[in-house]
């Protein structure tokens, strides 16, 4: 049996994103390939409703906008009030921090040695670290260690907001293209076409970031949509049909 060595990867060079940086980049990139596939599913689903409710292209394409913007407002909505929430509970954690570092300073350094201590360190190896980080940067130190939050790196809900809005909207277009642009008797059939293959690409996307299972994250996401827009389907002409 023969094995393949890996070269160890580069050090980080000078602007190149690494560590938390890289983490948190990768995350809005995770959270834009989301959102993007909750844009390709929500109108999907909705605009394959009201195509087999209505043949009427205007009916079907009104619906679909009304839905891209009520869609994107509620991410932006949802994000915004998620991460100020968030913002707001770290907030409270560092404040007390701040305020414990200030009056117990000797506590402080003791808890965070011992943080060190837990993780395998020597007891003076361990004292050392913790008073050399305390010199460098106490609050950013403790916060680390004891909250895992990193102080100086701090989603904004506003952009957090807006990366939602945009990742919604951007994959609202392809269905709603898909929808309103072929003849009345193809545009259901391009339509879950098109939003097949887009899903297969948000479904590979997202496990290669989350380093999971290829075939499963597409299975999954292509398994949901045609579930979403075969009931929405099947409801739209129903009630059509009623009416």
């Amino acid at each position: 049996m023969s094995y393949r060595s890996t070269p160890p990867p580069d050090p980080p060079h000078d602007g190149e994103p690494h560590g938390g940086a890289l983490a948190a980049r990768l995350n809005w990139l995770r959270a834009g390939v989301l959102g993007a596939n909750d844009g390709i599913v929500s109108t999907a689903g909705l605009v394959v409703g009201v195509a087999g409710a209505t043949a009427g292209r205007s009916e079907v394409l009104v619906a679909g906008l009304a839905g891209v913007v009520a869609g994107a407002l509620s991410m932006g909505g949802g994000e915004f009030v998620s991460v100020s929430s968030q913002r707001d509970t770290e907030q409270a954690a560092l404040d007390l921090e701040r305020w414990e570092l200030d009056h117990l300073p000797e506590h402080e350094l003791e808890e965070l040695a011992g943080i060190y201590r837990g993780k395998g360190l020597p007891d003076q190896l361990a004292t050392e670290v913790a008073v050399a980080l305390t010199k460098h940067d106490a609050l950013g130190a403790h916060a680390e260690a004891e909250l895992g939050i990193d102080s100086r790196q701090r989603t904004s809900p506003w952009q957090a907001a807006a990366a939602s809005m945009l990742a919604f909207g951007l994959g609202s277009v392809l269905p709603l293209l898909a929808i309103t642009l072929p003849s009345t008797g193809a545009r259901v059939p391009v339509t879950i076409l098109a939003v097949t293959v887009a899903l297969v690409v948000t479904g590979v996307v997202s496990a290669r970031l989350g380093s999971a299972p290829v075939s499963r994250a597409v299975g999954r996401n292509v398994g949901i949509g045609l579930v979403a827009m075969s009931v929405t389907f099947a409801v739209g002409a129903l009630v059509g049909r009623a009416l």
